[in-house]
């Protein structure tokens, strides 16, 4: 065997791959639709710097701004020093640390349920629970605006699957009411929806799922922390309570992984038949470590709660009177809604040369024509920088 096939594109199958691969690359950018990453560098805060430049952060997911407290970094590297770098292995043979136990234990208790369970993601948690709920037999209907982690996992649970109005119980109603003869019936939504930042309206959704018995499963990944009285999310908000309860620990908590929190039963269910848990390594020392300490602030420092929805007010009150609509945001996630996939790109590029990064939203991300900037402010922003971006964005909407 050649050294030009052992290093060069000669090796059987490269060639033809890369070719394809750039076959639809290309097809992408005729689009305006070829994704990239970004560069980013410094602790999590307000502030960072993004491919190069020094920006205010209006991109990320870090709401309570915990990600990078000393407080939360001192209990990630003390998990460190006691566990070593990672579990070591599944839930089941050997990853099984006492510290996922009792991160367990303390989210379930905030959570307002009996048990809870983690996950490596919040996609990975969204797959198994729907894929042990729901089989052949079974009915999920699903809100037309979940996550994408839902819509796959609603496929790989090979149940069939039924879609209503986004949040609408009238058309959950129509939905629902044709579900007779499916062995379960599964009603499964967002909490507040990352692309429109609206919430829910579990009030009134969850009493027909109720009338057609049917199990709720709730994904809150954008609500717990943010939400409700306590922190507790988009259930203690309004005011109902769900069969489970799907959570993240990588948005306002500051860490990484996710939980589902449910019955003491359903837990021992999902041990035993969640593919996604089971054929896993157990989450790593430092993330749960962090996750324990982010919890415990995040209860004992409402205020952080509040002044992130102060900032998210102003920032969408702002957008409106420059003339952006900003659609049915009521959270901290904020739209900008644009139209056109080549304007909201230009747009998120012209701001990020003025030091904001923004993340412009596509299709098929979002419905054709409604292409937006997705701004996502923490309890860390002064109110100086929300005006400087309202004030930046407006100039650049003007013509």
């Amino acid at each position: 065997m050649t050294n030009q096939t052992v290093n060069g594109d000669s090796q059987p199958g490269r060639g033809s791959l890369d070719r394809l691969a750039e076959k639809e690359l290309e097809a992408l950018r005729r689009k305006g639709l070829e994704r990239r990453t970004r560069r980013v560098e410094g602790r999590a805060g307000p502030r960072l710097r993004v491919d190069g430049r020094e920006v205010l952060m209006l991109a990320g997911s870090n709401y309570l701004d915990l990600a990078g407290d000393e407080r939360v970094l001192a209990a990630a590297r003390a998990a460190v020093d006691e566990y070593g770098g990672a579990a070591g292995g599944s839930r089941l043979i050997n990853g099984n640390l006492a510290l996922h136990e009792e991160l367990e234990a303390e989210l379930a208790r905030f959570a307002g349920h009996r048990a809870a369970l983690l996950f490596s993601t919040g996609y990975m948690a969204n797959l198994g629970v729907l894929a042990t709920l729901a089989g052949p037999d079974d009915a999920i209907v699903s809100d037309s605006l979940n996550h994408a982690s839902i819509v796959d996992a609603c496929r790989l649970s090979r149940a069939q699957t039924r879609v209503f109005r986004h949040n609408d119980p009238r058309d959950l109603e129509r939905v629902a009411s044709g579900l007779a003869g499916f062995r379960r019936r599964i009603l499964v939504t967002d909490g507040v929806y990352s692309m429109d930042g609206d919430v829910a309206r579990l009030a009134e959704l969850v009493p027909v799922a109720r009338a057609h018995d049917m199990i709720v499963v709730l994904d809150d990944a954008h609500g717990l922390g943010a939400l409700g009285p306590s922190g507790r999310g988009t259930a203690e908000l309004e005011g109902v309570e769900v069969d489970v309860a799907v959570g993240n620990l990588g948005k306002a908590l500051g860490s990484f992984g996710a939980y589902v929190a449910c019955s003491e039963t359903v837990r021992s269910w999902l041990i035993n038949a969640a593919r996604s848990f089971i054929f896993t390594c157990g989450l790593a020392p430092a993330a749960a470590g962090a996750a324990r300490a982010a919890l415990q602030i995040a209860s004992a420092e409402p205020q952080r709660r509040k002044t992130l929805h102060e900032r998210a007010e102003q920032l969408r009150a702002g957008l409106r009177d420059a003339g952006f609509d900003t659609g049915a945001s009521t959270t901290h996630i904020v739209p900008a809604i644009v139209g056109d996939n080549a304007r909201v790109m230009a747009l998120c590029e012209a701001a990020l040369e003025r030091g904001i990064y923004a993340q412009g939203i596509r299709f098929p991300s979002v419905p054709r024509g409604t292409e937006r900037i997705r701004f996502t402010p923490t309890s860390a922003h002064k109110a100086d920088e929300i005006a400087f971006a309202v004030r930046t964005f407006a100039e650049l909407r003007s013509p």
